[in-house]
């Protein structure tokens, strides 16, 4: 038996509620800027409330239930609620448009959705459509709306709901993610996987209960769920949470909220680089700051000597709920290595084959772990794609990366049909779905080309039909209402033919050599 045993998030929030108490455990700040505080105490109580009213509503053990909604304290307090009744939730990014959220409602059967007013249309339009959604769920509002059940009142009217038997193994989440095929996958992840993600990273970054600490990552990510939410949870510590990211406003709550820990990805870093310098940059109580997906080494630097932060630098992905791999936090960091393998974690670099390959050669990596334990259970519905990233104890990642003598792991890319934007992944199979539908393209290939601000953005290289009319921004405007903005192609260019390989294949290295010129 491992450190977490049979125990689920229910039990480790018992836990902490009962040595914790009125100890802080959430602090919320909305994008208006007005915060609010929730006590471990508290934090149960409106579980419990939560499960009550879930219950009275219907939900039972074993359903899905999807969340679309900001950053929140209800987003915590239904998952946790979901997790105390067997449940699973099946959280969605706030960006999908009607058609992408009907395919997560869809696929996953959820039976209800969770929502805030800002984002009702959207959800009606989905959840229209999909027939297994039998409650719309309206959250952060005492105002209500036809169709919808208020939280809220499920909250006051609610009985004492039943607390059936949960195992360790069982899965509290499906999260989507985007692959190298057109549709994301729904990635099962148990309350064992979620216990040992708060228990690796709070060890890995040193936390203690003294520790404060606060995100802006949307906590529809692992992310923020592990980083910041589990890792508090874990340790005993506070954890803040801010409604969304804004550069201009971020470094002033790290320092009004006394954050000791913060987590911050690329485009963050370089929009608070892009601020103008005050004296009260390095006037701040931060720790730990971890970070993931890299900048230059010119960037980190300056960043670093600005804000009078060091950047622990990482490599993780959903389907191990989140980390592998963590630069050391006391010793050498060795820029722009992503670290070494965590403390309960065995990492391998491997060719196809899967022979280890030697010190300085690139690999894919290979981590090693138990699936519904320390790797993913499986994604849903696809025992194709599970088959293929687990193998006998061993979750293949797609990504590759070279190792140095003191096995020092440096990233070398990434899934070849993937891209990264902003802290979000983008599968060019599913952009290339949705216009190759626009009926005058012929043939597209997406790809990833840099971006000095978000990492990566969006080429789309499309060959019109014969004789049609199509320009640049018809393209876009195909994707708009389709994609999520963060999605749609911001740069188009329309060609004659796109490199085939001998056997007819479009040739993408070809396109990204042209970009690189290597």
């Amino acid at each position: 038996m491992d450190i977490v045993g049979n125990r689920t998030m229910r039990d480790l929030l018992d836990e902490r509620a009962e040595r914790y108490g009125d100890k802080p455990f959430i602090v919320f700040e909305d994008k208006d800027g007005a915060v609010r505080e929730t006590s471990y105490a508290g934090f149960r109580v409106r579980v419990d409330q939560v499960a009550a009213g879930l219950t009275d509503l219907g939900v039972e053990q074993g359903d899905r239930v999807a969340v679309h909604l900001a950053n929140c304290p209800e987003i915590l307090e239904v998952w946790f609620a979901l997790g105390t009744l067997g449940a699973v939730m099946v959280p969605s990014n706030t960006a999908n448009t009607p058609a992408e959220l009907e395919y997560v409602l869809d696929f996953s059967g959820a039976v209800a959705v969770v929502t805030q007013p800002s984002f009702l249309d959207t959800v009606a339009e989905a959840a229209d459509r999909v027939p297994s959604v039998r409650w719309r769920i309206l959250a952060r509002t005492d105002e209500p709306a036809a169709g919808t059940v208020m939280l809220e009142e499920l909250v006051t009217t609610s009985t004492v709901a039943p607390r059936p038997a949960v195992d360790s193994e069982d899965v509290v989440q499906m999260l989507f993610t985007s692959g190298t095929t057109a549709r994301p996958k729904g990635v099962l992840l148990t309350h064992a996987n979620a216990l040992h993600g708060g228990e690796r990273e709070s060890r890995g970054l040193l936390l203690d209960d003294t520790d404060r600490c606060l995100t802006s990552l949307p906590v529809f990510h692992v992310n923020a769920q592990v980083i910041t939410v589990l890792s508090s949870l874990t340790v005993g510590g506070t954890c803040i949470l801010l409604e969304e990211f804004r550069a201009t406003k971020y470094w002033d709550q790290v320092r009004r909220h006394r954050a000791t820990q913060t987590s911050l990805v690329s485009m963050q870093v370089r929009t608070l680089l892009a601020q103008p310098e005050r004296h009260t940059d390095r006037d701040h109580t931060l720790r730990r700051t971890f970070y993931a997906l890299n900048i230059s080494a010119e960037e980190k630097d300056a960043f670093q000597d600005r804000y009078g932060v060091e950047l622990i630098n990482a490599y993780g992905l959903s389907e191990a709920m989140t980390l592998a791999t963590l630069a050391p936090v006391f010793g050498p960091k060795k820029w722009p290595s992503i670290g070494k393998p965590l403390v309960g974690r065995t990492v391998r670099l491997v060719d196809p084959d899967g022979r280890d390959v030697p010190v300085g050669s690139v690999g894919e990596i290979v981590i090693q772990g138990v699936p519904g334990r320390t790797l993913m259970k499986g994604y849903y519905n696809n025992p194709e794609a599970t088959a293929r990233a687990l193998r006998d104890g061993e979750l293949w990642t797609g990504d590759n990366a070279y190792a140095d003598a003191d096995g020092y792991l440096y990233w070398f890319d990434r899934r070849a049909d993937m891209i990264k934007r902003g802290g979000e992944n983008i599968s060019t199979a599913e952009v290339e779905a949705v216009l190759v539908e626009h009926p005058s393209i012929a043939e597209v290939a997406v790809i990833g080309v840099p971006d000095p601000l978000r990492d990566e953005a969006v080429k789309a290289v499309v060959v019109p039909v014969a004789g049609a009319a199509l320009s640049a921004e018809d393209v876009r405007e195909h994707c708009v209402g389709r994609l999520a903005s963060f999605k749609v192609p911001t740069i188009v260019e329309i060609r004659d033919a796109l490199p085939k390989t001998s056997i007819g294949k479009v040739a993408k290295g070809e396109l990204r050599k042209e970009v690189s010129g290597r």
